[in-house]
């Protein structure tokens, strides 16, 4: 079936592009799924892509456990903290109108686009933990930077690994190799969040969102080999799928206003 092909299609270039760059691909999986797939309601995207992007970023995590750089219990915390804020986020929008949030989640892409333009500081702690003597000053940082996130990510339907990432070196001042990592946790969790809250509403295209799935996976083991061959260019690569999602962001600002006013 067509739908079929572009799902898994769409699933790959989302994959291809967390494989090659390492972030920022994940937001482009609502406007693919509602103007490349063709899913007509702007909630059943969401809520697909937020399965997807669960299942996306848990593979994922494996690969970074493995070569240990993630720090489990201050991601366990941040993304606890989170998922409550998942749920609120996820429950607000489904009582927003379709088009008003497909505009908010253009405007959101354009914000991530810039954000992306800017350079993050690789410095950092890596040997910092959470534990009863660091419990006093990370934990509330932690919580209250995983409620914040979890929020934007619920009402959104996206990881929010561009937020998670500066949030938890904030919150604890780990290195950003270990920031990266960590994130996943919180990313698997608010996805999933997010995904149960529209599951129980009938808001997940089931179908569609396995064969993303696929695709992503498919997408990933090609763009990860395609990124360690152009390691010397990721910088170069961010900075055009930065550019991308800023004008993605701008039509479909425009695509949703247009229908407003229709």
């Amino acid at each position: 079936m067509p739908n079929d092909l572009l799902s898994g299609l769409s699933g790959a270039l989302v994959g291809a592009i967390l494989g090659l760059v390492g972030g920022g691909g994940s937001v482009l999986a609502v406007p693919l799924l509602v103007y490349g797939v063709g899913v007509s309601s702007t909630h059943v995207a969401i809520g697909t892509s937020a399965l997807a992007v669960a299942a996306s970023a848990l593979a994922n995590l494996m690969g970074h456990w493995r070569a240990g750089t993630v720090k489990w219990r201050c991601g366990l915390t941040f993304a606890a903290a989170g998922v409550v804020g998942a749920f609120a986020g996820s429950m607000a929008a489904k009582a927003v109108d379709g088009a008003q949030l497909l505009a908010l989640f253009g405007a959101l892409m354009i914000m991530v686009g810039i954000a992306m333009f800017l350079k993050r500081k690789a410095e950092g702690d890596p040997a910092v933990r959470l534990n009863r003597a660091s419990a006093r000053h990370l934990l509330p940082a932690l919580i209250a930077g995983g409620l914040g996130v979890g929020l934007l990510s619920g009402f959104f339907g996206i990881g929010g690994g561009f937020l998670i990432v500066p949030a938890l070196m904030v919150a604890t001042g780990m290195s950003l190799p270990f920031a990266i990592g960590t994130s996943l946790i919180a990313v698997t969790a608010f996805g999933a969040a997010t995904a149960t809250s529209y599951a129980m509403s009938g808001l997940i295209d089931w179908r569609i969102a396995g064969i993303f799935v696929l695709g992503g996976v498919l997408g990933g083991m090609g763009g990860g080999a395609l990124g360690r061959l152009l390691a010397g260019r990721k910088g170069a690569l961010g900075t055009v799928l930065a550019g991308v999602i800023v004008v993605v962001g701008l039509y479909v600002v425009a695509r949703s206003i247009g229908a407003t006013v229709d």
